[in-house]
């Protein structure tokens, strides 16, 4: 099976781009033939507003690049990642003037909302779920401002209008939870398959010796560094905590490990180093406060053998098992996660049992090979859809 992958790098890097470059290994260590075509956020930077406006609705060189590249590389299927802003989606209908079919990842909800997480002033916010014309987001300047936002809001609509939605094949969810977000969107569901992301090579296994709780993520509000500084300032140090990540708020973080026992600020740190650490805590502790996509570290975790104390909302809330994997705990409550790590100290046995359970939870529907028969029923599922004239 010959593959092309499309994606377009934000310009900051992120877990996107770690999937991409995973599944294109992983694809080309199976035997297939994967051409990549990407394009880089970066080159914004070097453009006039008015150029970027145009980009972002309609890319016309994207449109050629693609369709070049599907005439020559003759692929039996195109997995498009990110087309935002650069490649816009004239990507799709480049894709579709060659006549492959479409896979499409949908690894945030930029096609439902403006800024991407259903977030506004550090809450859940889902005033432009459904609506064809995102205006709210637009209202309240969600993404970097009112033209901002309205310059992506406008193309959501173009795009609606142009009916390229509808020349996706097949669309990838990350979660059930988010394949039901999209549902509510608008996006057919008969057209819309979960799979999660695949964490590749397996970390293996940990002893979980250390006796520590363990955060792993970007320093930001939304990451809800705020509720776990709270609830560790409640523990007083009766388990200690590491801290892993860099960002807006790492003074504050800084200033924390510096106040409260027990806490330690190890900034940012490479996977080698964070499954290591992974390997040796007790617990993971989750507390974002928004709909994530499908948050890599949880799945991580799992395969360390590492039980994950998680809010109870979204993509997130729907991977964790309360009472199995982890506990689940409510957005912004402290003294909700203060209960739930004080639950676990007391019951180490359930916190070992919770351990065995996250490790089996890889194993049975997170691993590579799992990951990669799904990757490959997806792509099969989109060409018979082609051929038989339903794509």
């Amino acid at each position: 099976m010959k593959v092309m992958i499309l994606h377009t790098y934000y310009q900051s890097p992120g877990g996107e781009d770690l999937v991409v470059a995973t599944e294109t290994s992983l694809l080309q260590r199976k035997g297939h033939q994967v051409a990549s075509l990407t394009f880089h956020n970066r080159r914004l930077d070097s453009m006039a507003v008015w150029r970027q406006t145009t980009v972002t609705l309609w890319n016309a060189q994207a449109y050629h690049e693609v369709r070049k590249l599907a005439f020559e590389v003759k692929p039996d299927i195109i997995h498009i990642h990110n087309t935002f802003p650069l490649a816009s989606p004239a990507a799709v209908h480049a894709a579709r003037a060659a006549q492959v079919p479409v896979v499409m990842t949908l690894h945030n909800y930029r096609l439902l909302c403006p800024v991407s997480l259903f977030f506004r002033d550090g809450r859940v916010w889902e005033a432009c779920l459904g609506k064809a014309v995102p205006w709210p987001g637009v209202l309240h300047g969600c993404w970097r401002g009112r033209l901002p936002s309205a310059v992506v809001a406008a193309m959501l609509s173009l795009h609606r209008c142009l009916r390229t939605w509808d020349k996706v094949s097949i669309y990838i969810a990350l979660t059930e939870f988010a394949r039901r977000k999209f549902i509510a969107g608008g996006l057919p569901a008969d057209k819309i398959v979960v799979k999660p992301n695949v964490v590749d090579p397996d970390p293996g296994v940990g002893m979980n010796a250390g006796g520590y709780a363990l955060f792993v993520g970007r320093l930001s509000p939304e990451k809800g560094v705020d509720t776990l500084l709270a609830a560790w300032q409640r523990l007083q140090g009766k388990i200690p905590l590491k801290i892993v990540g860099d960002g807006p708020l790492a003074e504050k973080v800084r200033q924390a490990a510096q106040q409260l026992a027990g806490v330690e600020w190890l900034g940012y740190q490479n996977i080698s180093s964070v499954y290591a650490l992974m390997k040796n805590a007790s617990f993971l502790v989750f507390p974002s406060k928004v709909y994530e996509g499908f948050p890599r570290v949880i799945v991580e975790a799992f395969a360390c053998g590492l039980p994950i104390l998680s809010t109870c909302l979204g993509s997130q809330g729907s991977l964790i098992d309360h009472g199995r994997t982890g506990l689940l705990f409510r957005p912004k409550d402290p003294d909700d996660l203060t209960a739930k790590v004080e639950w676990l100290l007391a019951h180490p046995v359930e916190l070992t049992r919770m351990q065995q359970a996250a490790r089996r939870e890889y194993e049975e529907r997170y691993a590579v090979e799992v990951n990669y028969q799904q990757l490959v029923a997806i792509y099969e599922q989109a060409i018979s859809l082609e051929r038989s004239g339903s794509g």
